[in-house]
Formats: structure tokens, sequence, C-alpha cells
């Protein structure tokens, strides 16, 4: 165990006094997330869709939901309360607008005196601050044409505002999550690289020729590219929370359990490759082309669901898919890909998998 340890601490060193890879380890990941944040964080009004519930079926709920209708960015879709507020929490509404019974009636009364102005009921999510104005935004401009079209003193109509918890993420929510779990599979491949190189080199075999045990070797590397992984998720997560106000929402056990994992899997797969490539240069050529379509199409930057199918399809064969929707659900409550289960078992059997490739073809000269 104290060889272990003392080739751990060599091993970090060693790592620390490259400075090139200190920054594309730790600092690249970190500019995605600060661009990312930057660029996203504000959001945007974009087309929202919008649930619309009428409770009142009057001529006058029906006038409204004509206002509504002509905006060129808003989508109204058609539902029971209790549907349209479940959908709403599902992520698959923006917002819902509640036509409450005697809407019309009371919009009729306005015109006598000390009438209240009927109101409108507007639920959004208050965790969504971007979002949550842009709909507000649009509810103010559609009642102000109303209220100036219907006779009789002050506004006819008015918003209450209502919030509920969904589960659909803003962008910066989405990416950080993302970000991290990219960034653990770049550390787990590009762990190749050195392998590789140490073997054209012949350290590993001048290494295998000491008293030190294979597994000491390989422990030692594994251990320091775990703590490379740990340090990677307070960085990312803290930035994320610090600078753009992302909450956690999942158990720190739970996320400290998958972050390793996560890492495993890759180092177990940076090991896969260097078991296969044959020079550095080759080595840096396989990472690449490993480390690109799970990048793009892993859903990292972008939902899943936004893709075309056959890009779906792949997606559902790539770890990192696994990885970073558990990571979205862990730490921001986001709506998963896949139950966290599946992806846990996905990770544990590509784990399982690499490991077993890379004992059977790795090779120390």
């Amino acid at each position: 165990m104290h060889a272990l340890i003392q080739l751990t601490v060599a091993n970090v060193r060693s790592f620390v006094r490259d400075r090139p890879t200190v920054f594309w380890t730790l600092a690249f990941p970190l500019i995605f997330v600060v661009l990312f944040g930057s660029i996203f964080s504000g959001g945007g009004a974009g087309e929202r869709t919008i649930g619309w519930v009428d409770g009142d079926a009057s001529s006058q709920s029906a006038q409204l939901r004509g206002a509504f209708a002509r905006e060129s960015n808003v989508e109204l879709v058609d539902a029971t309360e209790v549907d349209a507020l479940a959908r709403m929490r599902a992520g698959d509404l923006d917002a819902v607008i509640v036509v409450p019974a005697g809407y019309g009636a009371q919009v009729a009364a306005t015109a006598g005196p000390r009438t209240a102005p009927a109101s409108l009921v507007v639920y959004t999510d208050a965790s969504q601050s971007a979002a949550s104005g842009a709909t507000f935004q649009i509810v103010g401009s559609v009642l102000g044409r109303v209220n100036l079209e219907i006779a009789g003193r002050g506004p006819a109509v008015v918003p209450e505002p209502r919030t509920i918890q969904t589960r659909d993420l803003n962008f910066i929510s989405y990416i950080v999550p993302s970000i991290l779990g990219m960034a653990l599979m770049q550390l787990g491949v590009f762990s190749a690289v050195p392998l590789v190189a140490d073997r054209e080199k012949q350290i590993l075999k001048r290494l295998n020729a000491t008293p030190l045990r294979r597994w000491q070797l390989v422990g030692s590397n594994v251990l320091m590219r775990l703590l490379i992984a740990i340090a990677q998720a307070v960085i990312i997560i803290g930035v994320g929370s610090a600078l753009f106000g992302v909450e956690l929402a999942g158990n720190f056990a739970l996320l400290g359990a998958l972050v390793v994992l996560g890492a495993l899997s890759f180092i177990a797969l940076g090991y896969v490759i260097a078991s296969f490539a044959t020079t550095e240069e080759s080595a840096n050529g396989m990472t690449s082309v490993v480390q690109f379509p799970l990048m793009f199409l892993s859903g990292t930057f972008f939902p899943i669901d936004g893709m075309p199918d056959f890009l779906q399809t792949i997606a559902r064969v790539l770890p990192l898919t696994y990885l970073s929707d558990a990571l979205r659900q862990v730490m921001v409550d986001g709506t998963p890909f896949a139950p966290l289960w599946v992806c846990f078992a996905v990770l544990a059997g590509f784990l399982v998998v690499c490991f077993g490739i890379a004992a059977r073809f790795f090779r120390w000269q």
C-alpha cells in the first residue's frame, strides 16, 4: 500500500508539472461552463408553448384565446388543468394559462361601478426566471390590448401569477452536468496517450522489471486520475453554482459515486485505446476519433430529444449519454432520458467490458 501511495504522489506531481495537460484537463471544461453560461444564462423569449385551460367556455374566453393565438411566438395547447400542469411539470409546456369559471360574467360586469377585474391564472416556474419573464411579457401585451377593447373603467382582466416546480431545465442548468460528464470522459480517454508514450520510451518495461506489482502501477495511475476527477467536479460545480446560480438538488454521496463510476468507466476505455495504439501519434488519433462522437452525439450540448431519429439511435449506445443523463438527474433533478438505475447499470457494464478487453490485450512493451 505504501508503494501505491508513493506512485500516486509521483504521478500527481508529474501531472501538475505538465502545464498543457493541466490546462486541457481542468481549465478547458471550465472555459466551456463560463462561455455557455455567459451566452445562455440570460435566456430569451423564443417560441412559447403554453397550455390553455378554458374553465368558462364563454364567448369572452374564446375571444381571449384568439388574442393569444394571434401572437406569432405562442403555441397554445388545449388541455384540462390537471393534464396541463402535469405536462408542464414534465417539461412539455413552458407555462399554463387557466381561464376560471365565471370569467365571461366577470368581464361583462366590469362596466359597473367598483367591480373587481376578472382574473386570469398564469402558472410559471419560479426557478426559470428568464422563461417566466418572457411568458408574462406576452401575457401583459395581450391583456393590454384586450383591456383597451373592453368597455368600462380600469383594467377588465388582470393576471394572477402562480408558480409550480417543473423538471424542465434552463440551458445553464442543463450544460453544467453535461460539461462535467464531458470532462470525466476526456480525463479517461486521454489517459491512453501518456500510457502509450511511456511504453514507446520503454518506461513501462523498466517499471515492470522492478519489484513493484502490476496492480500497484495501474492502481496508482487510476487513483491519480480519480483525484483529478474529484477536483474537476468541485471546480465545475462550484463555478456553475457561484457564477450562474445552478442549484444542486441531489444527494452528494450519490453524485460522488457517479463521478467515480463515470471516471473509472472512461479510464478503462483509455486503457483499451492504449492496448491497441502502437505509437503516441496513433493514440492521439484514436482518442480524437473516440471523443468527438461521444461529445457531440450524447446530448452534451443539446437535448437528445431534439436530434433526428437516427442520431437518437446512436446516442442510446454511447456511454457518455448515460453519464451525462445521470449527472443531470442527480445534480439538478433533470427530466431523465433513462431511469437512474439504468444509467448506473450501463456505466458499470461498460466498465466491466472495457476492463476485460484491456486486461486481455494491454501490452507493457
